[in-house]
């Protein structure tokens, strides 16, 4: 039995092994490094000196810091709600149709989701570019004149926004779709027999049976629009104004612009801490709101 035991061991962590490896070398290696380089005032590459809390006194002064974390804010409230309500409605929707329809609209909403960054933002800057848009005309109807979006400091964020959700929405439809189809269909034939009605249906048995779906979608959408760095680099590059400037963007200036790795690697530390926290709080909040349900 000892024998036996001992095999299943090796077994165990022979089959573990390359995972608990790539862990330490892709994230657990670099994270750590990142907190240690926070402290010094080291370039992106080579030594460093230790300075301390140096580098988080000069972040609480830095006025692009505040800048970039309210606008990190602001995409959020643009981007994690709206998103996972989309999402409900159009998973709500597909799944009422059948046969090859089904899967035909499945995967027009999902093809956004399978293209690179750099050609869902080629495809968007081309149809809202200022004189040659295809969009431009929808603008003007309601403006009166055409907009440079990307130029201007109300229309920036709601715009990358926009793109956001139309990229990367796909997923959430699909997450929505499985947890439509794990719900059993006897709660809707005996509410049926009681006469509800279909808003019913969906407050009483709908939506409950669906929340811990809602709430892994939306933690994992507050994780991932925290970390937007790449719509934002390649359609405004931060701007006008700094109106769009992101955390991320600010790390991705100190380090490889200025070459300032301690201070960048103090902000990062600053943005994985508040993910982590933020996250966990939301998903501990969204799990006691369904356990009231």
């Amino acid at each position: 039995m000892i024998t036996n035991r001992r095999r299943e061991v090796a077994v165990a962590m022979t089959l573990i092994a390359p995972f608990v490896l790539t862990f330490v070398l892709v994230f657990l290696y670099p994270t750590i490094r990142m907190i240690e380089l926070s402290f010094t005032n080291a370039p992106l590459i080579g030594p460093g000196e230790w300075v301390g809390l140096a580098n988080f006194k000069r972040l609480l002064t830095d006025n692009l810091f505040y800048t970039s974390l309210k606008n990190n804010g602001y995409f959020v409230l643009l981007t994690v709600v709206p998103t996972t309500a989309l999402a409900l409605a159009i998973a709500m929707m597909i799944t009422r149709l059948k046969g090859p329809l089904q899967a035909l609209i499945l995967a027009l909403f999902f093809l956004p989701y399978i293209l690179p960054v750099s050609v869902v933002t080629q495809i968007w800057a081309w149809m809202l570019d200022f004189q040659f848009g295809v969009l431009q005309p929808v603008f003007a109807f309601f403006t009166g004149k055409p907009v440079p979006v990307f130029k201007n400091p109300y229309w920036v964020m709601p715009t990358v926004a926009t793109v956001t959700i139309w990229w990367t929405n796909g997923f959430n439809v699909l997450l929505f779709i499985a947890g439509l189809r794990n719900i059993s269909s006897d709660y809707y034939e005996a509410a049926a027999l009681d006469g509800a009605t279909r808003w019913q249906l969906f407050t009483k048995v709908t939506w409950p049976q669906l929340w811990p779906v809602t709430a892994l979608v939306l933690t994992l959408q507050l994780i991932l629009q925290l970390k937007i760095f790449d719509q934002i680099y390649l359609l405004s590059s931060g701007g006008p104004f700094n109106s769009s400037y992101v955390l991320l963007l600010m790390v991705y200036r100190e380090a490889f612009q200025l070459n300032h790795g301690g201070y960048a690697s103090a902000i990062a530390l600053v943005l994985f801490v508040l993910i982590v926290v933020v996250s966990v709080l939301q998903f501990q909040l969204l799990r006691a709101g369904g356990n009231k349900q």
